[in-house]
């Protein structure tokens, strides 16, 4: 961050100088207002700390006179004459800030750590609204809506699939949609009229689950006062969606594919077989095949369940969903808490944008429902989680026990791109000369890595 000290006074425009070369900045000084104009005209400073008092042209007419010729630094005026008018003129006439004399050297840098956090967020929201500007209209399926073009290809077979009877393994993190992308495949299916079924094979205990996949017959066990139809014959007609596959049960997963295989069932205590029209859709947040590599899940079940797989990248993988996902959450908990809300303001985008979403969609839908319910439909910033305001990314460690350099290195190199261009305030040529690599080569990874 490159900083200008214009005052007349030697002793404490020095003393300031090598005070914020000490805290890391890039510092030039001028004796006046006149030779402050002269520098700027040449050179690009991020803040300007002026003094009002000069004896050729006072803080104030230089401030007039620096933003009529194009500047765009930020301007502190220091004063030890200040009263609350002339600070409020200061700022009227386009002073970010105004600092008293004699100022110690914590308010001296807080105030320019201040100035800086502003000027970071501003290129950040820039860049957004360069980048929004550039993308297509959000892709709509059924209820999935989505303008990444990581997901283009997923929409594309899911609408390709979704007319046949053909079972589907959804796979991704936990929140990134799997449920709601099988409800689309529903909708979008000839079963559309019929029931669409969710079980959690996680959610039920081991000893129930048969009985909620298959049903039961009266007095087949204790409690079992009448039959119940099972999860499968809820869905008779329709798709029933079995999340979590990978906590079925050895057992289950035999009479699963058996079931998948012949299109019949055996309830619990029956007698007979009976057959079932159902279209069966499949999610997971687990690997299945490391899985089946572990002895976890059969074989020959994971090839009968992914016929058709579709893979959801994670919300940081995608970040030009976060956008259109955070104005749907918003408006749609909005109308329904009855909350008269305004737009989400601009001054919000770069935290979301930045920040990575572990919990995907579920947290960014749950951020906004208490977005609104804290700021009453008049959000800021300062209603955001302070983990969310606060993230700054960092350099993983191995302290997880993981020191394998093939899964971690694409992280690393990831990050440091990150830096460089934060440090360089976007100016890829830069960048490029900090990471020591081509111009060519960082485009690349910044496409690769989402960070364009």
């Amino acid at each position: 961050m490159r900083v200008l000290v214009v005052d007349d006074e030697p002793g404490l425009r020095e003393t300031v100088a090598l005070l914020l070369r000490d805290e890391g900045y890039d510092v030039a000084t001028a004796a006046g207002g006149e030779e402050a104009l002269r520098r700027t005209s040449r050179e690009t400073f991020d803040v300007l700390l002026v003094d009002l008092r000069m004896p050729d042209i006072d803080g104030l007419a230089f401030l007039e006179r620096y933003r009529a010729a194009g500047g765009a630094g930020l301007v502190v005026v220091m004063t030890a004459y200040g009263t609350r008018e002339t600070a409020i003129e200061a700022l009227r006439r386009g002073a970010y800030d105004y600092l008293p004399k004699p100022f110690d050297a914590d308010e001296l840098v807080l105030t320019l750590r201040k100035a800086e956090e502003r000027e970071r967020l501003r290129g950040e929201l820039q860049a957004l609204q360069k980048r929004l500007a550039t993308l297509t209209e959000p892709v709509g399926f059924h209820g999935f809506v989505s303008r990444s073009p990581a997901m283009a290809p997923v929409l594309e077979v899911a609408a390709r699939v979704a007319p046949y009877p053909t079972t589907v393994l959804l796979t991704g993190e936990s929140g990134t949609g799997k449920e709601v992308l099988a409800r689309a495949i529903h909708a979008a299916s000839h079963r559309r009229d019929g029931p669409f079924v969710v079980l959690n094979c996680a959610a039920i205990p081991e000893t129930l689950l048969e009985s909620e996949l298959f049903g039961h017959e009266r007095g087949a066990f204790t409690g079992a006062d009448r039959a119940r139809p099972g999860v499968f014959g809820e869905a008779e007609g329709g798709t029933l969606l079995l999340d979590e596959i990978a906590e079925l049960p050895p057992t289950l997963q035999a009479k699963l594919l058996r079931a998948l295989q012949e299109r019949k069932i055996r309830r619990v205590g029956g007698q007979g077989e009976l057959p079932v029209d159902v279209r069966i859709l499949v999610a997971t947040a687990k690997d299945l095949a490391a899985e089946v590599h572990a002895g976890r899940f059969r074989n020959d079940l994971w090839y009968r369940i992914s016929v058709v797989h579709l893979h959801l990248p994670p919300l940081r993988a995608r970040p030009e969903d976060i956008p259109v996902l955070a104005e749907h959450f918003y408006a749609r908990h909005a109308a329904r808490l009855g909350i008269d809300a305004v737009p989400l303001p601009a001054e919000l985008w770069p935290f979301l944008v930045r920040y990575p979403w572990p919990g995907n969609a579920r947290e960014l839908e749950n951020t906004m429902e208490r977005l609104l319910v804290l700021s009453g439909g008049r959000p800021t910033p300062a209603h955001l989680p302070a983990h969310i305001r606060e993230w700054r990314a960092t350099i993983p460690t191995a302290d997880d026990g993981d020191l394998s350099v093939k899964r971690r290195l694409p992280a690393l190199e990831r990050e440091l791109i990150a830096r460089a261009l934060e440090r360089t305030g976007g100016n890829r040529t830069r960048a490029a000369e900090l990471l020591e690599l081509s111009v060519r080569a960082l485009s690349y990874k910044i496409r690769e890595y989402g960070l364009d």
